[in-house]
């Protein structure tokens, strides 16, 4: 625990954000560095609850009240171990983790909870200051190979926990740097490449082969990996995106969201000169009410959109916590986000009915209708408001509605790999229908939370040890956090 009243002493504080009015000017980090003795405070705030639901709602299982005791204590070494000893990469889950160990905290049942994720940043930038953070290769080899395809937070911290278990690995990355989702996805403004590479640069001292810019299944047959390595991880993702299957989504300025934050941070990293897709002085309307929908908002203003609309099909969330919505679960409350602070209006039971189009095959509108909501079967169900049907003006839509699984590319077949109903891969304990072939992050349990692609990463990390050597000394989490999966039988 923190100070021994530090929760009645100290409220809740978290950074200050650069002005909307100038952020949107540039991608850099929007918020200010925070106050070495107000993190303190912060940490201070941690009590001593006796049941720490906070372990329950990490998907890591971070030993969070010990950490922040450690960083009230100003222990920075002592905190950055045993954040350390569950999380690989503290340095971009305390930036883009939606943090649900704060929706836990036993504090939040009637005061602000602690300010976890705030604590978890504060502890990797320190100790990269101190130098707490250096390379450490493992002392002995086990002569064992393993091949990681895909370089995002999953293969990422399944290479990492591989390779300190002394196996030789090798990260093969279609694109052109490291990061996957991380690099890809994620904008400038929420998490800054330097950030990555930094880590990356790590991992290579230690001892993990980088191989980027390699399309396995193009530049490289996957019977070429099965042959050359002693096991292989999938960790490519759920890239399929969700399609929107309305009249006109197959217009010229309908674009699924990747393709415009992809291509956006491929220009902020030196990559390409300029993103193909441009929001400048266009109307930009955003379909999709979660984070994707929200970094599409955050690019267009800084693009300098005309005007942005973000629409969703579900109602509008409460403010606060309801009835049947009681601590610690998820907490099902409006969320706004920095990007919304910048600018946008947000419509709530909207349903999406058909995209415009002129003569040249470009988007002109989008045609909309509002929705009530009700209750039939225990079901929530949606019925359309008569009189409500309108066309709004629309130069630029981005489909930000989730992903299916992984992508339809040939890869799972080309690994013969089996695949359930809903397009994700069969697998028992990681292990895929192939013996030899393991899975993780999105690519195995469907589109996913960061913090949970790296659970998932060190979770398949010990298995494949435990398939090269017969048991495995990585740690793990207890045995029955995942759901039960399907049995299937092994090639």
């Amino acid at each position: 625990m923190g100070a021994k009243e530090g929760f009645l002493s100290f409220k809740r504080e978290l950074p200050e954000s650069r002005s909307p009015e100038d952020r949107i000017h540039d991608y850099k980090e929007i918020y200010k560095p925070f106050d070495a003795k107000k993190l303190n405070q912060q940490a201070a705030r941690c009590m001593d609850c006796g049941i720490p639901f906070c372990h329950q709602g990490c998907p890591l299982g971070n030993i969070i009240p010990e950490f922040n005791d450690a960083v009230y204590r100003n222990e920075w070494e002592e905190a950055f171990h045993i954040l350390r000893s569950t999380n690989n990469f503290p340095e971009f889950t305390g930036r883009i983790c939606p943090a649900p160990c704060e929706s836990s905290c036993v504090l939040g049942i009637n005061k602000d909870p602690v300010a976890i994720e705030l604590i978890e940043k504060n502890i990797a930038e320190r100790a990269y200051e101190l130098g707490f953070v250096k390379p450490n290769p493992p002392k002995k080899r086990t002569g064992k190979s393993v091949a990681i395809i895909g370089s995002g937070p999953a293969g990422l911290a399944a290479a990492d926990q591989l390779n300190q278990a002394g196996h030789e690995v090798t990260v093969f990355e279609k694109d052109n740097k490291a990061g996957g989702l991380l690099r890809y996805g994620i904008p400038d403004f929420k998490l800054e490449k330097w950030v990555i590479d930094r880590r990356v640069e790590i991992m290579a001292k230690e001892g993990v082969i980088f191989s980027t810019g390699t399309d396995v299944g193009f530049n490289i047959k996957a019977e070429n990996i099965l042959r050359n390595y002693d096991a292989v991880v999938l960790a490519t993702g759920a890239q399929q995106p969700r399609e929107l299957k309305i009249k006109g989504s197959d217009l010229k300025g309908v674009h699924f969201a990747m393709e415009f934050l992809g291509k956006q941070n491929q220009v902020i990293g030196g990559e390409i000169k300029q993103n193909p897709i441009s929001a400048k002085e266009k109307h930009v309307i955003v379909i999709g009410g979660g984070d994707t929908g929200s970094d599409c908002i955050g690019t267009s203003n800084r693009h300098g959109a005309k005007s942005i609309t973000q629409l969703e099909l579900l109602p509008k969330p409460p403010k606060q916590r309801t009835m049947l919505n009681p601590w610690p679960e998820w907490p099902m409350t409006l969320k706004t986000s920095s990007s919304h602070e910048e600018g946008a209006d947000r419509v709530f039971s909207i349903l999406t009915k058909e995209f415009i189009g002129n003569e040249k095959g470009e988007v002109t509108g989008l045609v909309l209708v509002d929705l009530e909501w009700k209750e039939h079967n225990g079901r929530m169900q949606f019925v359309e408001i008569p009189k409500t049907e309108r066309t709004i003006p629309c130069d630029l839509a981005f489909i930000a509605i989730g992903y299916t699984g992984p992508a339809q590319n040939g890869l799972l077949e080309a690994f013969g790999v089996q695949a359930m109903e809903n397009s994700l891969p069969k697998s028992k304990d990681y292990q895929s229908t192939t013996k030899k072939v393991f899975l993780a992050g999105d690519m195995r349990r469907g589109q996913s939370l960061v913090v949970w692609a790296i659970s998932e990463g060190r979770e398949a990390a010990v298995k494949v040890d435990e398939f090269l050597m017969g048991s495995s000394q990585l740690p793990r989490k207890d045995e029955g956090y995942y759901e039960v999966e399907e049995e299937i039988i092994h090639e």
